[in-house]
């Protein structure tokens, strides 16, 4: 089966040819890192099964924010914390897009620009909620941001988790908001787009935001997690440390083109019955499609408003605490994965014999290029 690596090992020197000089760092860094990842240059372990002697090495990671074989451990660790912080209230799923008028602009001011949606989103958030027709107290938002479509294309925006229900300004009391009901959409969309529109103009003084987005209504969607805020917490832990697309959906590379599988939307969904599509891309075009959504350097792209601020950490504690004694006892599944990566290295199952483990013989150094045997002696 291909994979992002092999892609990146074949053509990246022909990509760096093409598009070299106007590469970012950050794009730069993740096609070398994805290329090294759980090789030889990374260095890695000597492992020994116990029961055959079998001899085996296990390479390590690049831990790149954008390689699809990393983060596996990072990924259940983070959401083991996420979970530990969850109240015992029904949560709500919103989503902010920025209209596609803008999508170049941001490409260009990504840093800048994706912070900006974040913090405008929060801010259109924490206000409407703040109103005593709808919640009248202070949210808790935890906010991931996306820049892909299925396709791979360009299209920035927000998730967020949001629990139904706030604390009062005086930290005293919690007001829960209605079972299916957060804050109107409608209402939202427009503080938003204000509120993203000055923050932008204000930073970027020299920028010409197109006239035609102050027309038109921003997409912004909301609705209760009825499948449950796990669920949602799931689906948002898949791209906190991954980007766009995982290996096993490329599908083949042939005659210098790259064929992938996509999810259609539901919209699509509802004309056509096959929910899984192919898309065929030139390669070159495919790699341009796949390092846009790289983050760049130093960019944090989960973020935590309001209640969830880690300046209100203490008052979440408070609030866990007041809702769960008054809630029925709810087991809640924290798996430990501290040592996860450890764990994996020293007490793997021997693909040998299938009866031993393997244990830690010798330590491989970084960029040690001796060619290494993979069979058992």
């Amino acid at each position: 089966m291909p994979e992002l690596a092999d892609i990146f090992r074949r053509y990246g020197p022909g990509y760096i040819a093409c598009f070299g000089k106007n590469m970012l760092p950050s794009h730069r860094r993740a096609l070398q890192d994805i290329i090294d990842c759980r090789t030889e240059v990374l260095g890695g372990h000597l492992v020994k099964c116990d029961h055959c002697l079998a001899l085996d090495y296990a390479y390590h990671s690049c831990k790149n924010r954008g390689c699809p074989k990393c983060h596996a451990n990072d990924t259940q660790r983070w959401l083991d914390k996420r979970r530990a912080e969850l109240l015992e209230a029904v949560y709500f799923h919103v989503v902010f897009t920025l209209p596609a008028q803008l999508r170049e602009i941001v490409r260009s001011h990504q840093k800048t620009l994706y912070s900006i949606l974040m913090q405008a989103a929060a801010y259109a958030l924490l206000k409407l909620a703040a109103d005593p027709k709808y919640v009248g107290a202070k949210i808790g938002m935890l906010a991931v941001l996306h820049t892909w479509s299925n396709g791979l294309a360009f299209h920035p925006h927000g998730h967020f988790l949001v629990p139904g229900g706030g604390i009062s300004q005086d930290g005293k009391y919690w007001f829960a908001a209605r079972r299916n009901f957060l804050v109107p959409v409608k209402a939202l969309s427009p503080i938003f787009r204000a509120k993203f529109m000055e923050m932008a103009q204000d930073a970027l003084p020299c920028v010409k935001l197109p006239a035609e987005v102050w027309e038109k209504d921003w997409v912004v969607y909301a609705k209760p997690a009825v499948q449950g805020s796990d669920k949602v917490l799931q689906y948002l832990a898949r791209y906190v440390h991954r980007v766009a697309i995982t290996n096993n959906r490329i599908l083949a590379i042939e005659n210098d083109q790259v064929t992938f599988r996509y999810k259609e939307t539901r919209k699509q969904k509802k004309k056509r019955k096959n929910r899984w599509k192919t898309m065929t891309l030139p390669v070159l075009k495919f790699m341009a499609r796949f390092l846009q959504h790289m983050p760049p350097q130093g960019f944090h792209k989960v973020r935590y408003y309001g209640l969830w601020s880690p300046a209100n950490r203490s008052l979440l504690n408070q609030v866990q605490s007041r809702l769960a004694s008054e809630a029925k006892a709810q087991d809640t599944h924290i798996s430990g994965t501290e040592n996860a990566d450890h764990a994996s290295q020293q007490n793997r199952q021997c693909r040998f014999c299938n009866k031993g483990f393997m244990r830690v013989i010798e330590i491989i150094p970084r960029g040690w290029q001796k060619a290494l045997a993979r069979s058992p002696p």
